[in-house]
């Protein structure tokens, strides 16, 4: 109870000055945070140094608070040229004869896509095909008949051949099927990766396609059947590249 009426200390007293406004720190009685912010209400930047303050350590301001908008995502026609702008109205909205017609139209613009794929059309390729490099690597390797072709062919004939229940003799052809067959693949697959490198350099001297990936795509159309092949082969065996 004694605490409740002591007296204040004559320095504390001598501090404050009871002329002083009520917001104003000298007279003792204003919150330093409304003194601070009256004192940045005219500048933005100080304002918002003034909350920042007063934020904890971990808050991470957002874009509003930063005075940024976030971007508006782009319309899927706006994103893949040649597509059509989307219907805005919900499938509920449209009628029976206009549901069929929007699918109709979306199988109309896979046919033409699958089509456009299969000619080797620019506008429809993937970046896998795409570029004048992959289409001369694809001319290399549709001109010639290519070990590849028969490799899984081969793979059935050994699966079958080094089964446990086939004889011991079976079985060691059948391994050295393998070997011979998984030899002439890799020297097929190297010859026709040397020929590739050798017009790319003569005929697009400053192509910045990758070597490496270049390579792996030409091993892989030359494993993949003749007829299997996109996009499909546009020159015959023994034609030039």
């Amino acid at each position: 109870m004694a605490a409740l009426f002591r007296r204040k200390s004559s320095e504390l007293v001598a501090d404050t000055d009871p002329a002083a406004p009520p917001g104003d720190p000298a007279g003792g009685t204003g919150h330093p945070a409304v003194a601070g912010e009256a004192g940045t209400s005219g500048d933005p930047a100080a304002a918002s140094e003034t909350a920042g303050s007063r934020r904890p350590r971990g808050h991470t301001p957002s874009k509003k608070e930063l005075g940024r908008s976030t971007p508006k995502r782009p319309s899927a026609h706006l994103r893949r040229p040649g597509a059509a702008p989307a219907d805005r109205r919900s499938r509920k909205d449209l009628t029976k004869e206009e549901r069929q017609a929007l699918r109709e139209e979306r199988r109309q613009r896979r046919r033409e896509a699958t089509e456009g794929m299969r000619r080797g059309d620019e506008r429809f390729l993937t970046a896998r095909d795409r570029g004048p490099e992959r289409a001369l690597a694809r001319d290399v390797v549709d001109s010639r008949r290519t070990v590849g072709t028969y490799f899984f062919g081969g793979a059935l004939i050994v699966l079958l051949g080094s089964s446990a229940a086939m004889p011991a003799e079976v079985r060691l052809v059948a391994n050295l099927f393998w070997a011979v067959l998984a030899v002439a693949v890799l020297l097929d697959v190297t010859l026709l990766c040397r020929r590739v490198k050798r017009l790319v350099r003569e005929r697009f001297p400053a192509s910045q396609e990758r070597m490496g990936s270049l390579y792996l795509y030409v091993a892989m159309r030359s494993i993949t059947f003749r007829k299997l092949r996109i996009p499909l082969p546009r020159v015959k065996f023994g034609g030039s590249a």
